[in-house]
């Protein structure tokens, strides 16, 4: 972005917040794979912003909404959200700027993290459709978990894949297991619980107080499930994690398998973004679900 971009965002900030803000000094920091991130500082104030093509936007506007729907829920720390918006060619959002290190500590975090997930709803699904990395995730409410992981999930996912060119047997197997998931869930109901939705270990971390804090949400209302296995696809939160959850949120013994079929969508989706080796291995996951059934 350009200093005179800058500025815009300053003066957003400054219309938001009620405070003067200086001329912004945007030092570029690690922010993965999508977008660019910077530190923001007028010598007095520090946010944290991401930018992208002024058509992301609808991106940021979802993680905004995101943000706040965690902040709502009073369970776990997120950077508190403040705005976006457009400034020449690029979209931007800026939110309250967090020294991280480290890793919380697995009790705290288990404990605000399961406080999140009792945080439910009366259906699946969210106001707003965000994205899970940089791809669409659709979010409209249904009452059924089932109908909802198949269409929004993991059937859009396969959708997505075919039209990009993976190859017909990932889809045609991957198709044959969606129409066949509701067999995971003979014995289990779950409840529309908030969910980061894109919980691995990058997204979050501990504050300079030690609070834990989660970051760069894909938020919607969904089986708690879906972010404990995601939280164990890159990294594992550890065992004492998974103890002191329990005793808040319970864990159904059928969660292993489950665990499985909640990771291929993302695997999925990483095959999408990234490539490599994602769609075989998706592949395999597929063959796995399959013969469990």
């Amino acid at each position: 972005m350009t200093p005179t971009d800058w500025q815009i965002v300053s003066k957003l900030l400054a219309d938001i917040t009620g405070d003067k803000i200086g001329t912004l000094e945007a030092c570029k920091v690690g922010g993965g794979d999508i977008n660019c991130a910077y530190r923001l500082s007028d010598g007095k104030h520090r946010f944290f912003a991401k930018t992208n093509t002024r058509e992301r936007l609808p991106m940021f506007e979802a993680e905004l909404y995101g943000l706040n729907e965690i902040l709502r829920s009073d369970s776990i720390r997120v950077p508190e959200p403040i705005g976006c918006g457009v400034a020449g060619e690029e979209a931007f959002i800026v939110m309250e700027y967090i020294e991280l290190s480290g890793r919380a500590n697995e009790s705290e975090f288990a404990h605000k993290l399961a406080a999140m997930h009792r945080c439910t709803h009366d259906q699946f699904g969210l106001t707003v459709d965000n994205t899970i990395g940089s791809n669409p995730q659709p979010n409209p409410y249904e009452n059924d978990w089932v109908k909802f992981w198949q269409r929004n999930r993991l059937g859009f996912q396969l959708s997505l894949a075919k039209k990009n060119g993976c190859g017909d047997e990932l889809f045609e197997t991957g198709m044959r297991l969606n129409q066949r998931i509701g067999e995971f869930f003979l014995s289990y109901t779950p409840v529309p619980s908030l969910l980061h939705g894109d919980l691995w270990s990058g997204n979050q971390g501990v504050d300079s107080s030690g609070e834990a804090v989660i970051y760069d949400p894909a938020c919607y209302y969904g089986d708690h499930e879906a972010d404990l296995a995601m939280m164990e696809l890159f990294g594992h939160p550890g065992e004492s994690f998974f103890s002191v959850y329990r005793e808040v949120f319970p864990i159904d013994d059928g969660y292993p398998v489950r665990r499985e079929l909640y990771n291929l969508y993302h695997i999925l989706n990483h095959a999408l973004l990234f490539g490599g080796g994602y769609e075989a291995q998706a592949r395999r996951m597929i063959d796995r679900l399959l013969s469990q059934l």
